[in-house]
């Protein structure tokens, strides 16, 4: 569905009746549905998409850097559809959202349309010449720009959770003062989920070349591998396996093999923690929404010792903090 549709969508319909969540969504997160949860944020989009449009070249835009999208990894193979379709169409059909930058070298910040841009711009370079970018002007500001920006993202699945968690740490920082529960409140957003991508940004690189590509990193394996690399022990063991899984992986590519799937990537470094700690107990630091909450004493004979600290977190944002932790001592039980 089209992101025009899906606002119409959005304002014909109203709010929906809650539907069912997903089975790996978190505890806490509202029961509604994609539209009714983001229907606010549609109304901005909405109030966008009626004002007339211009047409412009892809290079008189610089790119917005509060965009969660990596521009650099955009490439032909990953956007030939759009290429192709904006080729057949003469122009993107769907307006990009720029805003005017009069004191700067280019005349316009592009703030929504990465993929269209790039597009364009490929096809300018690769005997289209006379194609344009269609956009349209607003004048908000990085806040507001952010929020956009994250809407359309939200709708997208080829931007990875890893390119969103960047994003979103970067944001809490420049609009929010730090403070995880007001960027929520503002993005309509559980503290906990954001707390979740958020998190992905502390697997060091060393991890994530386990991976075949980014977009194999998804936030749920983050839950899984987040509270195991906290331990210096379990991240030097970790290390040392995703070194021998990444170079396994080139291996495979150079022979236009299957990559290792993600969830067998996470496997792996799950099982590398629990070699040759028998009967050592070992301390996991507890946290939610930036703070740490407590601590976490696991055994291999007694199991799991839990220690909350006070703190003005809510049931099921604490419950959440503690499920990852939960669901890595049946992962290693199993693996025995």
């Amino acid at each position: 569905m089209s992101r025009r549709s899906m606002i119409e969508e959005a304002l014909a319909a109203g709010p929906t009746e809650p539907t069912a969540v997903p089975q790996d969504a978190p505890r806490g997160e509202p029961r509604t549905t994609f539209t009714s949860k983001r229907l606010d944020g549609f109304g901005e989009s909405a109030r966008m998409v009626k004002k007339p449009s211009i047409r412009l070249k892809p290079s008189e835009c610089s790119i917005w850097p509060g965009n969660a999208r990596d521009y650099a990894l955009l490439s032909e193979v990953r956007l030939r559809t759009l290429i192709d379709s904006i080729q057949a169409e003469n122009g993107n059909r769907i307006p990009v959202v720029v805003r005017r930058t009069p004191k700067a070298e280019r005349p316009y910040e592009l703030i929504i349309g990465t993929r269209r841009h790039w597009a364009v711009s490929w096809l300018n370079a690769n005997h289209y010449p006379d194609i344009e970018l269609v956009a349209i002007i607003e004048d908000i500001d990085d806040e507001a720009a952010f929020r956009l920006a994250d809407i359309e993202n939200r709708e997208r699945e080829d931007i990875s959770d890893l390119e969103r968690g960047l994003n979103y740490k970067a944001a809490v920082n420049a609009y929010y003062d730090g403070v995880q529960r007001k960027m929520a409140e503002r993005l309509k957003v559980s503290t906990s989920n954001l707390a979740r991508y958020i998190g992905l940004t502390e697997i060091p690189q060393s991890i994530v070349s386990a991976f075949n590509s980014p977009m194999d990193l998804h936030v749920r394996y983050g839950d899984k591998l987040l509270p195991l690399i906290r331990n210096p022990a379990n991240l030097a063991k970790m290390e040392e396996a995703a070194a021998h899984i990444a170079s396994e992986q080139s291996f495979r590519q150079s022979g236009d093999e299957e990559p290792i799937s993600g969830a067998e990537v996470v496997a792996r470094l799950v099982k590398a923690t629990s070699i040759f700690s028998r009967g050592r107990s070992q301390k996991i630091m507890i946290e939610a929404g930036g703070a740490r909450i407590g601590q976490v004493d696991q055994d291999r004979g007694r199991g799991l010792t839990l220690t909350l600290t006070p703190n003005d977190l809510s049931t099921d944002e604490i419950l959440d903090a503690l499920r990852p932790l939960i669901e890595n001592a049946r992962i290693k039980k199993a693996g025995r």
